[in-house]
């Protein structure tokens, strides 16, 4: 099987991994792992994210 995996969109039910809002954004890491953060951590750790290449996924 081939192909690209898609991720579910966010939910109402997501929260940030830091505070605990509601995330706004998905940040999937190379590794395979994911990050979920709110508007304000996804700011605070966007510049460290892209170092690590993550793709963010917002919304």
């Amino acid at each position: 099987m081939t192909g690209t995996l898609t991720r579910p969109e966010l939910t109402a039910a997501d929260r940030c991994d830091r505070c605990g809002a509601a995330a706004q954004v998905r940040a999937v890491l190379p590794s395979g792992g994911e990050l979920l953060f709110c508007g304000h951590h996804a700011r605070e750790h966007e510049s460290r994210l892209r170092e690590l290449a993550a793709d963010i996924q917002d919304g």
